[in-house]
């Protein structure tokens, strides 16, 4: 493509994982055809979404259930009993196979920068191509934006501070101290792979909430809904283990037989050599891991997406994926859409209404 040409299309489709799919393929459903009336943007350099930048550790039986693409079996890339795959292999294959079977072209590796209003559309401007369009799915998901929060002491810390994105494998931390800073389900198991190789500290907000029972589809249909009604309402979306727990797995159960799960409330201050809590007492530490999550990655729609007082998006539509107030644009895989499941339902849903929305 060259720079200085802006190419015209109907529909953005902006991210090219769970989401992302999912809504290209109900477009091609609805009669549109990629290049003409839609085209796909994404920033990472392969199929995959975030799935490929995952630590190598993380395989499918210890992930959340990978749930089907429309009109394409996760199992069908799988060989017979294979659940110790790791999941930055198989996601990623199973992604670059239903790109080729449904003829999904995606422009990568192409980061958007900027999206603002330019007449009766939307001007998008990337790293490497100028694009216009009437309307915008954006599935940008979170990994792009990792959040750390601000401490008293951070810039002072002579360790090393990292964000569960940069963990690849725990021998890194052998023979380091490692405070590791969050209660959801990726703290847990990285809490749990680095306590194998060397000492650990662990820092929660809120006492953990562990439940019983499987995460079945009924558990994550009720947590959906639980963070489809903050969007509503303009907040910001809460994270999944705050309205589902953490499941008390045979995992769980070993480390606390291994005295790991020694929790301790999060501390006040960051010190040059670790870090100190209110009644004064003090723990060096080698390294600070921030498990705290992610933030929905929308810089690049800054300027054409109000922000409520409360600092969320005030959603509406019928799975809360259209922004109230420019319809024109859909989030999908924010807020109740940010799951597997949440991602595919909302794939079509704002397909259909921003099809009609544009008047397609």
């Amino acid at each position: 493509m060259v720079k200085n040409i802006r190419y015209k299309t109907k529909i953005a489709i902006i991210g090219a994982g769970q989401a992302g799919l999912s809504s290209a393929y109900h477009l091609k459903k609805l009669g549109l055809e990629i290049g003409r009336d839609f085209i796909i943007l994404d920033e990472a350099p392969a199929p995959g979404g975030a799935w490929q930048f995952r630590w190598s550790s993380l395989t499918l039986s210890t992930v959340n259930k990978i749930h089907d693409l429309p009109g394409m079996s996760f199992e069908e890339t799988l060989l017979p009993d294979e659940t110790e795959v790791q999941a930055n292999i198989a996601v990623p294959h199973y992604f670059d196979l239903y790109e080729k079977r449904f003829g999904l072209q995606v422009y990568r590796p192409t980061k958007v920068e900027k999206v603002y209003l330019q007449g009766h559309g939307f001007h998008i401007d990337t790293s490497d191509a100028l694009f216009s369009a009437l309307g915008i799915i954006n599935a940008t998901g979170t990994w792009g934006n990792p959040y750390i929060p601000l401490y008293p002491g951070a810039a002072a810390f002579r360790g090393e501070q990292l964000h569960t994105k940069d963990f690849k494998t725990a021998d890194y931390f052998r023979h380091k101290h490692v405070i590791i800073v969050g209660g959801g389900i990726s703290a847990l198991q990285l809490l749990d792979q680095i306590a194998k190789v060397t000492s650990t500290t662990w820092v929660t907000r809120r006492p953990p909430l562990f439940r019983d029972g499987p995460f079945d589809d009924m558990a994550g249909h009720n947590a959906v809904a639980m963070v489809e009604e903050r969007v509503r309402q303009g907040l910001s979306p809460q994270s999944v283990v705050s309205v589902t727990g953490l499941p008390y797995s045979a995992e769980i159960r070993d480390m606390e037989k291994r005295g790991v799960l020694q929790r301790r409330p999060m501390f006040s201050e960051i010190t040059s050599t670790g870090v100190r809590w209110e009644d004064g007492s003090e723990e060096n530490a080698d390294v600070i891991l921030w498990n705290t999550g992610f933030k929905s990655a929308l810089q690049h729609l800054d300027a054409v997406i109000p922000k409520e007082p409360e600092g969320g998006i005030l959603m509406t539509g019928r799975l809360a994926t259209m922004v109230a107030k420019e319809p024109r644009i859909h989030l999908v895989g924010y807020g109740p859409s940010a799951s597997t499941i949440g991602a595919n339902r909302a794939g079509r849903a704002a397909a259909k209404e921003l099809v009609e929305t544009i008047g397609l």
